[in-house]
């Protein structure tokens, strides 16, 4: 069952799948935080969905993509999550059945290269409780070879504007990870730089 954005919805889980432990068990279930595609497209079934915050980790389009937003010859920018500032998003919650499945399409998805590090961090729910979860989370591998961390925002808004790859346009994804973090009241200033440095067109 889906559940959508609401205040204190996840106040209802058992406060024992809210915890200080290492992320998926074999008594609890998983959770997932989404801050690009996973928001608005998280293709897995889960239970709860409430906003969330990672402190000292924010997003950033610092990844190279040569298979869903770019190919070998041009590659695309996607956003990783990298060091320093917070980062609001989607947490999910998927139940303890459905967990081991759920990592198994999310590391079929997000690491066909490996560029991501699957760690699993504090991450505090944005509903009024102040309760934080640990939360799985796919960290910019900065040792790796479609790690960037350099690129003027105007090279990013150039990238992302020609790239296309396996799962379409570079500039549908990011327009739609934008209409989302609008919709749900998040701001990022380097992402609104790059959306005017685009020229496109962009209505919630």
């Amino acid at each position: 069952m889906k559940i959508s954005l609401e205040v204190g919805k996840a106040r209802e889980l058992d406060d024992s799948l809210v915890s200080s432990g290492q992320g998926l068990s074999s008594n609890q279930g998983l959770w997932v935080f989404g801050y690009g595609s996973l928001m608005w497209r998280p293709e897995f079934s889960y239970e709860y969905r409430v906003k969330g915050r990672c402190a000292g980790l924010q997003r950033s389009f610092c990844v190279r993509s040569v298979h869903h937003r770019g190919s070998y010859a041009q590659p695309g920018l996607v956003l990783g999550l990298d060091r320093g500032g917070a980062c609001d998003g989607v947490l999910f919650y998927v139940p303890r059945p459905q967990a081991l499945q759920t990592l198994t399409y999310l590391r079929k998805r997000e690491q066909v290269t490996r560029v991501y590090k699957e760690l699993y961090m504090p991450v505090e729910l944005l509903d009024g409780s102040g309760r934080v979860c640990r939360a799985l989370c796919y960290v910019a591998d900065r040792g790796h070879k479609q790690y960037i961390g350099s690129l003027s925002v105007q090279r990013k808004a150039d990238i992302i504007k020609r790239c296309v790859g396996r799962s379409g346009k570079n500039i549908d994804y990011f327009l739609s990870t934008l209409r989302h973090m609008d919709e749900l009241g998040f701001y990022d200033a380097e992402l609104k730089r790059i959306l005017a440095l685009t020229g496109c067109a962009y209505r919630l």
